[in-house]
Parts: structure tokens; sequence; C-alpha cells
């Protein structure tokens, strides 16, 4: 039986390896991050604009803004989100469109920025994270970029968020263990000139919601 692409560019046997609920292949073969474009052309997240501007605060690239998703992008989306690993064959019969039309809207969506990637949900814990953790960060004033790379190079930084209140910044962390939990923060961004203050909230137990997309979400 001949190979077939999946969504996100590869190619498997049409009796492959089903997706498991944490993003693995069922054989043992782990799912990969950063996935190409269907074109073959690598995804960028925050990709540049159309055009290859990029906007005027900071120099960041800017995209174009993101065209109106209908209900059968709503569908794919939910698909892919549930099985980052489906064919454009099993996506479009199940949203019961041609393949070439399947093919051209998930292109879209990666080109609009609306896919940024395909990745593993990963057990943390079970890959040798044992130690999570939400920090809080205040930082210097007009310091957020600057304070945005030095985090992103920490070891087991997972997610990083300016927001509004008490605080500046919220980080996500997976560390083996406390000790390097606590060397993290007292050594690697308690030393960051524009962190000013840090707290701790240690993770007791997570669960992955892995949101989808209601049908009437507008």
């Amino acid at each position: 039986m001949g190979a077939e692409q999946m969504a996100d560019g590869r190619e498997t046997n049409a009796t492959g390896a089903v997706n498991t609920a944490g993003g693995a292949n069922a054989t043992g073969g782990p799912n990969t991050t950063g996935s190409p474009h269907p074109t073959g052309s690598p995804n960028t997240a925050g990709g540049t604009s159309a055009n290859g501007g990029t906007s005027a605060n900071g120099g960041e690239p800017q995209q174009p803004a993101a065209r109106p998703l209908d209900s059968i992008d709503r569908d794919i989306l939910r698909i892919l989100q549930t099985d980052g690993r489906a064919s454009i064959r099993s996506v479009a019969d199940r949203v019961h469109v041609s393949r070439a039309n399947a093919y051209a809207r998930i292109n879209r969506l990666i080109d609009d920025g609306v896919i940024r990637g395909f990745s593993a949900r990963v057990n943390h814990e079970r890959a040798g994270q044992g130690a999570s953790a939400y920090i809080t960060l205040k930082i210097v004033q007009n310091s957020w970029r600057t304070v945005r790379e030095q985090l992103r190079a920490l070891p087991g930084a997972a997610h990083i968020a300016l927001v509004s209140g008490d605080f500046d910044v919220l980080l996500l962390v997976h560390t083996p263990d406390n000790r390097t939990l606590r060397e993290l923060v007292l050594t690697r961004l308690q030393a960051i000139p524009e962190v000013l203050s840090t707290r701790t909230l240690l993770v007791f137990e997570e669960t992955d919601l892995s949101r989808r997309i209601s049908p009437d979400e507008a």
C-alpha cells in the first residue's frame, strides 16, 4: 500500500502507527517538534510578513492579519489539536472535502500563523523533569524584550508571558528536581539585572487540557 502524506508534511504508510494521547507513535517513536511546512519550507513561530517587512516596535517580525476561519477550518484545527500526525487523507475524509482542499487549507493556516507547528505532548515527570514551577517576576520598566530573550535561554523554560497585575512576567519551568529548580532561581533568574524580584510557586499536579475549538466560536 502506498505512502500517504501527513498533515505536517511527512509521509506514512496508510496502515501506519496510530498516534497516542501523549503525542507519541504507538510503536514508541516520539512525534517531532518543528514539523515541516506542507510545501517543504519550515514553519516559523511568529514568522515574517508576506512582504518581508518588520514591525516598527523593536524590529520584530510582523505577520499579516489572519484570514477569517470558517467551520471547515475550525474542524481541521480540532482534528490536528487532537492528533497532530493525522494524514491529509484522514483530515479530508473527516471534514468532507477533497485532499487538495484540505492540503490547501492547512497550508493557509500555517502561512497565516494560525498553526504554529506540530509537537508532542510530553509527560514531564516521566521524561525526567520531576519538578515544575510557575515563577512570577517583577522587572525593570520597558525591559520586557531584554528579559524575554534571557528567559528563553533558561534550561527547562516552557512558557513565558507578559502579564498585568502585581507582577510583570509569568514563567513556567520544568527541571529534574527541586535542587535544580532552586539553583535556576537563585543563580540564573536573580542574576538578570532587569529582574527586581521573583516568587516561585511549585506545581504539585497538572492536567493538560489541550483546548479544542468549539464549532460555534466566532
